[in-house]
């Protein structure tokens, strides 16, 4: 079991422009909880509290709980699945087997329910609305921890990395990239024609895109190639 600790770290914060308002949706296991986390929120200026808990335009997302119990994943997977927003996460306490689990929801903010305050609960906000993350030390080791755990133990072995294509995805991707056309990949990469496009197609097909453009626009933008 990991203590969320109040030491934080936060990483790749962008601006938003001056006086933006940030639309928040705010979940919690318990009415009084809600009530305090909503009122806390309204005296915020430049935060927007949405009335629906799960709403699919808000621009950020916060679960409050005491433990990461089942139940409590349900509830944030079903938020993942209907928002695209990025959550924050005020927890008393983390088992490390959920940690993972936590993200898959989207959660890169962390803060300790003992130091929750209006000021610094608004502040994560910010900082999560601009594209950035708020961790505790001890989360954020034992995340990194875990990211190379899950390489070396479930990827690796079936010859993927951690974006989920094959070394020999990847050799493709690069030269798709560069322009050269199916026959001249082969070549260079001693794979048949028939070879290099049916890796093609298994990316397309799996990443649900139309074409070869989409193909390498999507693995430079998600920093694939």
């Amino acid at each position: 079991m990991t203590k969320v600790e109040s030491a934080t770290h936060t990483v790749n914060s962008a601006a938003r422009e001056p006086g933006e308002q940030v639309r928040v949706a705010v979940w919690a296991q318990d009415p009084i909880t809600l009530t305090g986390l909503t009122g806390m929120l309204l005296g915020t200026a430049d935060v927007f509290v949405a009335a629906d808990p799960f709403p699919a335009d808000v621009d950020v997302l916060v679960f409050a709980v005491d433990r990461v119990t089942p139940e409590v994943l349900a509830s944030m997977s079903k938020a993942a699945s209907e928002s695209a927003a990025p959550a924050v996460l005020v927890a008393r306490q983390l088992e490390r087997t959920v940690l993972l689990r936590v993200v898959e929801c989207r959660v890169v903010a962390v803060l300790h329910r003992g130091v929750a305050t209006g000021e610094r609960l608004a502040e994560a906000i910010r900082v999560v609305a601009e594209g950035g993350g708020v961790l505790p030390a001890n989360l954020l080791g034992e995340l990194l921890r875990q990211v190379e755990n899950l390489n070396h133990e479930v990827l690796e072995p079936r010859g993927l990395n951690s974006a989920g294509f094959t070394s020999r995805e990847i050799g493709v991707l690069r030269l798709l990239a560069e322009g050269w056309d199916s026959e001249e990949i082969g070549k260079k990469l001693c794979y048949s024609e028939r070879t290099v496009k049916n890796v093609i197609h298994a990316m397309t097909s799996r990443l649900k895109l139309r074409n070869r453009p989409q193909l390498v626009a999507h693995c430079v933008r998600t920093g694939v190639i």
